[in-house]
Order: structure tokens, then C-alpha cells, then sequence
């Protein structure tokens, strides 16, 4: 891997690590601000609406060469997990997990651009799936890591850790990421020029749809595993590296199938791959064994789509607006976290914290996201390479 992406690859083991985090330490910080679980999703919530405002930091710095975006990136990160691990009440917890979303999707609305820029020939998916690896690997390593803090040691110490990583890669983004110049200069409106065209919006809803979706479920996915599956809050760590696994697993082969096949089409799969799981956690009773398969299985799915929705965007924003449009995936992502932790709080509430009727919420919303991304497929890719090259062959010779 280019020492390039491997900075890239550590702003987002940071962003993907804090985002993710909280879902395996959600019943010690619930504790420690004396909230119950549901009134703690909106720990969850808070870094997810940072996520959406955050962005707006890629309206002003449009002139400001993307590296120099990153190291802004890492400064605010550090800023807002220092204040996490500090915090002594839940409005104070709320805020700093506000100030850490802040730079999540401006880093990756530029960090792909980077990335798709400094990638070889037809290998640009793989280049952007190589950076979001950094928050993949997040989730199999940093998130277990946090959640075993948190049951033996304290919860606090994860986001301090944190902070002391983005201080390392302010370091590595000064010295590995070369000059990437800044996009065009569309102005303020120009930035924007792409969302008058209906594809974005299509793509953008399918983001939401199909995160909400999910979110329904992995926002309580710790204390499901322990009421659902019967596992003990000590091996919930390790089911949270099986579902790291499954991220790392599902985006590397998401990235592979994207640079050969079509983008939307390709993230339809992932959502189908998610939506199967989500009803499955519905319909089966729950036991150890299938709550580990599905634990992976739906995180497989989850990263699977990363790479074919960042380039969806990214290439939708060419002309000035690359680094909002992919900042965009991001805030739909996050948007959708947001609404899917609060609607599976509701179900939790409704159905009397029966944990399995999380995916019971989820499973329409996941349905959604795949009848738009087939739609856009079915519409909008209608020329792909793949089918370039099958066009090519000569089948009388």
C-alpha cells in the first residue's frame, strides 16, 4: 500500500473507531451518565448530526489544498475525543461527540478524492477502498479494543487513545501525502450545481435509506448480543473483531467488484446482502451461532457498499463539486445512523425491549435502499466496462 493511503487509511481508523465505538461501550456510558440505554443512543445520534454540519467546513475551504483539509480534519478530532473521554455529563458527552463528528464526512468527501487522484489506471475503487480499510479495520481491532477498555479498565480510556491518534496522523499526512492541487473553483453556488440534477439525490436516498436501516439494529447491537444471542458482556468484544472482520472483508471485495462492474448496481448488492440479514434477526429466535454469523454477515454488507457509493458521488460532483458530493455520502450515511438509532430505540420501546424487533425496523428501510440503487443501475449505467469489454469480443472467431 502507498504510504498515501496508509495516512488516509489512519484519519479513518480515528473517525471510523470514534463513530463506531460507543455502539460496543454504550451500557458503561449510559452508566456513567446515569441515562438508560435508549436515552444513551443519543450519544450515537450527536456524532451522526455533527457528521451533517461538519461539512459545511468543504464550503469555505474549497480553495485550501486537500492535505492541508486533512491535518484541519485531525486537529478537530483530537479536540473532540479529548472532550469525550473528559466529559462528567451526558449534555457535555452529547457536545464533544458533536464536535468529533464534525470532520467525518468533510475527511472522507476528500480523502477519496485523494485517493481516486493518486490511484493507478482503472484501479480507482480499489484506492478508495484501501482508505475507507482504515475504518474497517477500526471496527475489527479499535471498536473490540474500546469495548474491552470499557468492561475491564475505563470507557474513557478509548477516546483518549483516540486523541493521542490523531495527533500521529497530523504527523504522517505532513510527511506521506504529497501535494494533491485543490479542485476547481466553482464558486459557493457551483459546489452545489450537481444537486439540480435528480441521480445525486437518488443515490443520497438510497445512502440513508439503507443506513437507517441497518442502524435500527447495530445501534444496539452489544446489548443484543447479550439479550438475544446469551453471550457474556466479556465476549461481546470479540464478536465486535468478528464484525470488524466481516467490514474489512465486505469492503475489499466491494472495491474489487466496483472497478469491474457497475457502481450502483454494485452497491445494490451489499444493501440485498444487508436486508437478508436484518430480516433474519427478526424472524430467527436468537442463539450464539446465529447471532455471530449475523453479526458478520450484516457488517459484511454494511462496507461491502462503501466504495461503489463514495465514487457514485464523488464522479457526480466533477466540475467543483467533488469534495461536497462525496462529503454528502457521509451525511446520509451519518443522517441515516441518526434516524435508524432513534426508530430501533422505538422499537425497543414498543415491543418491550425485545432486541430482535430492531431489525423489524430496519428491514423496510433496507428495502428501499436497494430498489433505488437498482433503479439508478438499471437507469443511469446503462454503458459499464464490463460490458464494453464483452462487446468487443467477436464471438465468430
Amino acid at each position: 500500500m502507498k504510504k498515501s493511503l496508509l495516512a488516509l487509511a489512519s484519519g479513518a481508523f480515528i473517525l471510523g473507531a470514534a463513530e463506531f465505538v460507543m455502539m460496543g461501550i454504550l451500557p458503561q456510558a449510559a452508566d456513567a451518565m446515569r441515562v438508560d440505554i435508549p436515552t444513551a443512543g443519543h450519544f450515537i445520534s450527536a456524532y451522526a448530526i455533527g457528521v451533517c454540519i461538519g461539512t459545511l467546513i468543504l464550503v469555505f475551504g474549497r480553495k485550501v489544498p486537500p492535505k492541508n483539509l486533512i491535518i484541519l480534519f485531525m486537529v478537530i478530532a483530537l479536540a473532540g475525543n479529548l472532550l469525550s473521554a473528559f466529559s462528567v455529563s451526558a449534555p457535555m458527552l452529547i457536545a464533544a461527540r458533536f464536535i468529533s463528528g464534525l470532520p467525518h464526512g468533510a475527511f472522507f468527501g476528500t480523502a477519496t478524492l485523494i485517493a481516486k487522484t493518486l490511484a493507478d489506471k482503472g484501479k480507482e475503487a480499489q484506492s478508495v477502498s484501501m482508505m475507507v480499510t482504515g475504518q474497517t479495520v477500526a471496527n475489527m481491532l479499535g471498536v473490540p479494543a474500546g469495548t474491552l477498555m470499557a468492561e475491564f479498565l475505563s470507557w474513557r480510556l478509548a477516546f483518549g487513545i483516540l486523541a493521542a491518534w490523531a495527533a500521529m496522523t497530523i504527523v504522517l499526512t505532513a510527511a506521506w501525502i504529497p501535494f494533491v492541487a485543490p479542485i476547481k473553483d466553482a464558486g459557493i453556488k457551483g459546489q452545489f450545481r450537481f444537486l439540480t440534477k435528480p441521480g445525486p439525490w437518488v443515490i443520497l436516498a438510497a445512502v440513508f435509506t439503507g443506513n437507517a436501516g441497518v442502524f435500527c439494529w447495530w445501534s444496539y447491537v452489544s446489548p443484543w448480543l447479550q439479550k438475544t444471542g446469551g453471550w457474556q458482556a466479556s465476549l461481546v468484544p470479540l464478536l465486535m473483531m468478528l464484525a470488524g472482520f466481516g467490514m474489512v472483508v465486505g469492503g475489499l471485495i466491494g472495491g474489487q467488484i466496483t472497478d469491474r462492474w457497475r457502481h450502483a448496481g454494485t452497491a445494490a448488492l451489499g444493501q440485498t446482502i444487508s436486508c437478508i440479514g436484518l430480516l433474519m434477526v427478526l424472524l430467527l429466535p436468537g442463539n450464539q451461532f446465529t447471532t455471530a454469523l449475523l453479526t458478520f454477515w450484516i457488517a459484511f454488507g454494511l462496507f461491502f457498499i462503501s466504495a461503489p457509493q463514495q465514487l457514485l458521488m464523488t464522479e457526480a460532483g466533477q466540475g467543483g463539486g467533488e469534495l461536497i458530493a462525496g462529503a454528502a455520502v457521509q451525511v446520509a450515511f451519518n443522517f441515516g445512523n441518526a434516524v435508524g438509532s432513534i426508530i430501533g430505540g422505538v422499537m425497543l420501546t414498543t415491543f418491550a425491549m425485545d432486541y430482535r424487533f430492531t431489525g423489524l425496523g430496519g428491514v423496510p428501510l433496507a428495502l428501499v435502499a436497494v430498489g433505488l440503487l437498482a433503479f439508478y443501475s438499471i437507469r443511469c449505467e446503462t454503458h459499464t466496462d464490463a460490458a464494453e469489454r464483452m462487446r468487443e469480443i467477436d464471438v465468430n472467431a
